[in-house]
């Protein structure tokens, strides 16, 4: 009886440590990439409608199971790499604590959601989920092998993010918006790839192909384009949008990207980070105070009058 019993509770632990590494597997820190889907919202002026609000956060929904669910077929497409990789080595399903029938149940279940909700919300919004999952999924096959490239789609993802978001509430995307979301995400991009480079060092090759051609030169010059370029086009948002205040009020939020652009440099250059932008941005108390005070800045001059 107590051989029952105690097998009956190791089953049980089992079975709770595959729900929890499933969940690891599912990057939920990941998530707040998503964010950008309430960029169009907020900057269309739409905060508080709430229908619009319900809307857009439906769409982040549906980016966030979609999302989860590359995640999956992307560790499970590069479990051999992950193995050489002295972090990624430990995800689940590198370490074989997944089997592949439960990461194709587990796709299958997260796409058919993601497809289902955007459906409701919006045919349109049904094709850029498609055009996102199609462009992640070239990635992770072809795209990540390509210098330049895999950059590039890694930014096209964001686009689509925000692209979802425009469509979701039914508003233009801005043009600017475009520019500082491609920009910025190239600036994330080519910080994770210095990392690799920095961490892996004579490995990294065997773990990603693609860091043979990039430099740590090559990665410098191109982080110091990509944050200038950034930088500029932000600041020429805050008083050339047509859809701000035309007292160029925005403008006093400037000094918020200033800092964060930089404080993210010195965690780069400093203290070897940037492998994991999700996670920088959740552990750097600083860079997370400033990205919220330009939230909060932006919020109070965009619908200050609103919110009295």
């Amino acid at each position: 009886m107590a051989d029952l019993e105690s097998s009956r509770v190791l089953s049980l632990e089992a079975s709770s440590a595959r729900w929890v590494d499933l969940l690891v597997s599912l990057r939920p820190r990941q998530w707040i990439k998503n964010a950008v889907v309430f960029a169009p919202l907020v900057f269309g002026g739409l905060l508080t409608d709430w229908h619009a609000l319900l809307r857009a956060t439906v769409a982040m929904l549906v980016f966030c199971a979609a999302g989860s669910a590359l995640y999956l077929f992307n560790d499970w497409h590069d479990v051999e790499a992950d193995r050489q990789h002295p972090l990624k080595r430990r995800r689940p399903i590198a370490a074989g604590r997944i089997g592949a029938g439960t990461v194709r149940i587990s796709i299958a279940v997260l796409l058919l959601v993601a497809v289902a909700a955007s459906a409701l919300i919006d045919p349109e919004l049904l094709a850029v989920l498609g055009a996102y999952v199609l462009l992640i999924g070239l990635y992770t096959l072809a795209l990540k092998h390509l210098v330049l490239i895999d950059v590039l789609a890694i930014a096209g993802g964001f686009v689509l993010r925000a692209v979802a978001g425009a469509v979701a509430v039914q508003v233009p995307l801005s043009p600017w918006l475009y520019v500082c979301t491609v920009l910025l995400a190239l600036f994330l991009g080519f910080a994770k790839r210095r990392h690799e480079i920095v961490l892996l060092e004579e490995q990294a090759v065997n773990h990603r192909r693609i860091l043979d051609d990039y430099t740590v030169p090559l990665l410098d010059a191109l982080l110091a384009v990509t944050a200038a370029a950034t930088l500029m086009a932000y600041s020429l948002y805050t008083f050339s949008a047509p859809n701000l205040p035309d007292n160029h009020v925005m403008m006093l939020t400037i000094p918020f990207v200033l800092y964060g652009i930089f404080r993210y440099l010195y965690l780069v250059y400093r203290r070897e980070e940037g492998g994991l932008p999700e996670q920088v941005l959740l552990n750097d108390l600083p860079l997370l105070i400033s990205i919220a005070l330009w939230g909060l800045t932006a919020v109070l001059l965009l619908y200050g009058w609103k919110l009295l």
